[in-house]
């Protein structure tokens, strides 16, 4: 048996929900691809790295992202902007869009869908962070990701 829910938790799952059916939405319209599964795995890095930025990671989620996609917030820029911010508690940096010609020049919010967005950190010895990734990747951005995230030489694969 569960114990009785007080009404904060409530509220809170129903704020979610919303929140939810809300970017599902606003994916479906725009063909664009889900961030929420590589936000989790941003978030579980920063729980075994840095606590105390998975706890204002969380609190972030909770009083800034779902209120505002629920108060009228374009769901897709506010899910961005919060990747932007995991990758910033993961450690300072960059954050660059990539164009489909390669093309890199500084993120803003709200990104074009069809951009690679990653977070550049400070230290050239840790790879970029993935913010947002459209749909399909063209070759250029397909060697950007590959190159910067996987740190691996997808031209080199080929050969």
């Amino acid at each position: 048996m569960t114990p009785p829910r007080d009404g904060a938790s409530e509220l809170s799952d129903d704020l979610q929900s919303r929140a939810d059916a809300l970017l599902d939405a606003a994916l479906a319209a725009a063909g664009a691809r889900d961030p929420r599964e590589f936000y989790r795995t941003r978030l579980r890095e920063l729980r075994e790295r840095d606590r105390s930025a998975y706890d204002r990671a969380v609190e972030y989620y909770m009083s800034e992202l779902l209120p505002s996609i629920v108060g009228g917030a374009e769901p897709l820029a506010a899910w961005t902007e919060y990747g932007r911010t995991l990758a910033e508690l993961h450690g300072p940096g960059r954050t660059m869009a990539i164009d489909a010609s390669g093309v890199a020049r500084p993120y803003e919010n709200p990104a074009d869908p069809t951009h690679l967005v990653l977070h550049l950190p400070k230290s050239s010895r840790e790879p970029a962070l993935l913010v947002g990734l459209p749909q399909d990747l063209s070759a250029a951005q397909r060697a950007t990701y590959d190159w910067l995230v996987r740190q691996t030489r997808a031209l080199e694969d080929a050969s």
